[in-house]
């Protein structure tokens, strides 16, 4: 079981501190790492957890009711830590040779290139927005071959690339997000997998479930999971004005201000989205944890319904922001930043429902067949 109280305790306390940095305090990335976000899902041989998608997802809301920037980076540890157990068993041994705490950040998106070496490949490119960057020990980096060859991702040492700090994002702030830049490093064979085994769950030589679901049918929970924690913290915060305002309705009904009823429709309705979307996030973590066992049409589903989800979970924290009153807006209310943290987040291009929703009706309105243009014809 993740250990959080702790970790959301300081990551509430130093949130507005690590917003003007743009990074994480680095007393709290110490107690993420204590608290075995990194080891969650790493292999049990070095050390690790082979934990549940399931644990993750209800702690990383835990610390997102906190500080959805920690909460988002908690959840990314953890799951490139995953994606670093696809690595050949000598890689593997190289990224968690100092234990299973190694933090693993990084991007696959195939933005940089991969030339042919003798032993491994060379790798050049420069990938935006690798959160929580400034703290890896690790980078998983995608990269493109010659010739048309599926892309492959390499793991490289946080001391063989720079970091450009460009991230300036009026949302999740502090994640620290910047833009790695590698130039011709050498990495061995040992240290890269073909990216196509994570998204049909089939690494090298991992075999716990954890480790052998189709990347589809979870990575949408990475992401999601933060924006769930976002939303209790909103509504949270959201109750505590409300009940001044329901308080000041019952002492003097001729004062301006929201009646109750008004406050009352705007606690159930936010209060009912964000349950709503829990229980979809939970239903996927569940399916990502069958691992091999998750059918396509399970996959489909997940897509989307974690993509409804987070359009919930911004609707509650939109409604609740709408009817927080001026003072939701100053620069030292928790409200506000939530409300940036979420509908910054709910841009990620993994959490995009008209994508999710062109998958789910893949076999109920058309099929690839069918969808043909010589079919339609």
């Amino acid at each position: 079981m993740l250990d959080t109280e702790e970790l959301a305790r300081q990551a509430a306390a130093s949130a507005q501190t690590a917003e003007e940095a743009r990074a994480l305090d680095p007393d709290v990335v110490k107690l993420l790492l204590g608290a075995g976000f990194a080891r969650h899902f790493v292999p049990r041989a070095h050390g690790g957890t082979e934990g549940t998608f399931a644990d993750l997802t209800d702690a990383v809301a835990r610390v997102g009711a906190a500080c959805p920037a920690t909460a988002w980076c908690a959840s990314l540890a953890a799951n490139l830590g995953r994606m670093a157990a696809y690595l050949p068993a000598g890689g593997q041994q190289e990224v968690w040779e100092q234990g299973p705490d190694a933090l693993v950040a990084g991007s696959l998106s195939p933005f940089g290139k991969a030339a042919p070496s003798a032993g491994g490949h060379t790798v050049s490119g420069r990938w935006p927005y690798v959160s929580a960057v400034a703290y890896a020990d690790w980078l998983l980096l995608c990269a493109t071959l010659p010739d048309g060859a599926a892309p492959r991702v390499f793991a490289v040492p946080r001391a063989a690339v720079d970091v450009v700090e460009t991230w300036d994002s009026a949302g999740m702030k502090a994640t620290g997000s910047h833009t790695v830049v590698v130039t011709d490093v050498f990495v061995p064979a040992r240290r890269s997998f073909a990216r196509a085994g994570l998204l049909t769950g089939t690494p090298v030589s991992a075999v716990a479930a954890c480790h052998t679901v189709p990347l589809e049918a979870s990575n949408g929970l990475s992401f999601a999971a933060p924006l769930l924690g976002a939303a209790d913290g909103a509504l949270g915060h959201w109750t505590a004005y409300a009940q001044v305002k329901a308080r000041s309705a019952v002492l003097n009904p001729q004062a301006p201000g929201p009646s109750r009823e008004a406050l009352a429709g705007v606690l159930a309705h936010a209060a009912g989205e964000t349950d709503a979307a829990r229980l979809l996030l939970e239903r996927c973590a569940r399916v990502a944890d069958l691992g091999a066992d998750v059918t396509p049409e399970q996959i489909r589903r997940n897509l989307r319904d974690t993509a409804l989800a987070v359009r919930m979970l911004a609707s509650a924290v939109n409604r609740l922001v709408a009817n927080g009153g001026t003072t939701g807006f100053s620069g030292d209310r928790p409200l506000q930043r939530y409300w940036r943290d979420v509908n910054a987040s709910v841009t990620h291009i993994a959490l995009q429902f008209d994508a999710a929703a062109l998958a789910y009706a893949e076999g109920r309105l058309w099929t690839t067949e069918t969808s043909s243009p010589q079919a339609a014809r």
